[in-house]
């Protein structure tokens, strides 16, 4: 059966983040992720981890500067060094988190620059990536983001990502499905997880449209799960969605697998 976990980025977020960790545990989550925590200590994260007794399922390498438009650095030229620098300290997080899955952003274009190069140093700063992870063991993932929520972001859609992680072919990347933003880019999620099983390592889950609860909208998400625990997929599932009201009024959906969510 399918295992969720909780976006503490997205869901609870009517809490200061160190408390979505208990609310996330008692709403019968087992798994939490997020897009980063790193303005928290290690020691403090790993402390609200384990009194909740929730893994650390996955987070986002450091992105940039998201204020002022970062969305991820490996494709971004000049910045290597503060890239790699992103990779060591994402590690660090990991290791002392023990979380085996962390996503790397791609990186926004800018107007007039040629998407090949940007393309070639996304691929060899990856490569890096995937080379500092495995001495980790850990996976660096990649997810396509579509255009709409992220003008200019480099990688968008499953296609893309696979070719890529065909050519890099490296054990330590894998891909990131999420389904909302599969959903806006292509649709036929059904046949396109079966064809990319192979590669995916994590799942997302939003409705569309709106990237509310997955149970509102277009989508047939209990088909989804049934699916995807049928062709045998065994890792988490994260609810990385905008709650329309607070975040225990609208997971209804979650109770017929509850048992899932916690196990």
């Amino acid at each position: 059966m399918p295992r969720f976990c909780a976006n503490l980025t997205f869901l609870f977020a009517d809490l200061p983040f160190e408390k979505r960790f208990a609310a996330a545990s008692k709403a019968g989550f087992a798994g939490v992720e997020y897009i980063g925590a790193y303005d928290m200590a290690m020691a403090d994260i790993k402390r609200h981890l384990k009194e909740n007794d929730l893994q650390q399922v996955l987070f986002n390498l450091p992105p940039g500067d998201w204020e002022a438009g970062d969305r991820g650095l490996a494709c971004r030229p000049g910045r290597e060094d503060e890239f790699r620098d992103s990779v060591f300290r994402a590690l660090d997080y990991a290791t002392a988190l023990d979380c085996k899955m962390v996503h790397c952003m791609a990186g926004n274009m800018e107007r007039g620059e040629d998407p090949g190069e940007l393309a070639r140093l996304y691929c060899d700063n990856l490569l890096y990536a995937a080379d500092e992870a495995a001495k980790a063991g850990v996976t660096v993932l990649i997810e396509p983001i579509n255009g709409i929520d992220m003008p200019g972001y480099l990688l968008n859609s499953i296609e893309q990502a696979a070719v890529i992680l065909e050519q890099l072919d490296h054990a330590n990347l894998a891909l990131q499905f999420d389904i909302y933003h599969a959903q806006l880019v292509g649709g036929d999620i059904a046949s396109r997880i079966g064809k990319h099983l192979d590669k995916i390592r994590h799942v997302q889950i939003a409705g569309v449209p709106g990237r509310h609860e997955p149970d509102r909208g277009e989508l047939n998400c209990s088909f989804l799960f049934y699916l995807l625990d049928r062709l045998g997929y065994d890792g988490w599932i994260g609810c990385e969605y905008k709650p329309q009201g607070t975040t225990e009024e609208g997971l209804g959906w979650l109770l017929p697998w509850q048992g899932a969510a916690g196990s």
